[in-house]
């Protein structure tokens, strides 16, 4: 049974960092596509980063790309999400997903639970 568990999230203010992190179990963690997403109120679900962690990144979304980094830890079977200069617009329940390809949901057959972030002053 695949397990994605995520945590991390928490309450920042405009310029702030975060680090998410996501534990993958009952997957072959070495060669995986995955990544993370999120989803602010009344706005649908969007990918945020992919990497397989056999080769690095895959996808940044447009307003990820420059403030954020993607990284896997295949020692521990976890991904982790460098948020830098982050902005209220940044503000969601982000979600550790997989597969991750492009940022496409359509793609995703397991969900992690979601930690909040929020980016307020």
């Amino acid at each position: 049974e695949v397990q994605l568990q995520a945590f991390g999230g928490g309450l920042v203010q405009p310029g702030g960092s975060l680090r998410l992190s996501c534990a993958a179990s009952g997957v072959a963690f070495d060669d995986y596509a995955i990544g993370w997403f999120r989803q602010a109120p009344g706005k649908e679900r969007e990918g945020v980063a992919c990497i397989t962690t056999s080769a690095g990144p895959t996808y940044y979304s447009d307003s990820a790309k420059g403030r954020f980094a993607i990284s896997a830890d295949n020692a521990k079977n976890t991904v982790h999400l460098q948020m830098d200069s982050l902005k209220p617009g940044d503000t969601a329940v982000y979600y550790c997903a997989a597969p991750c390809y492009n940022g496409e949901s359509v793609f995703v057959g397991n969900w992690g639970q979601g930690t909040q972030v929020t980016v307020s002053s």
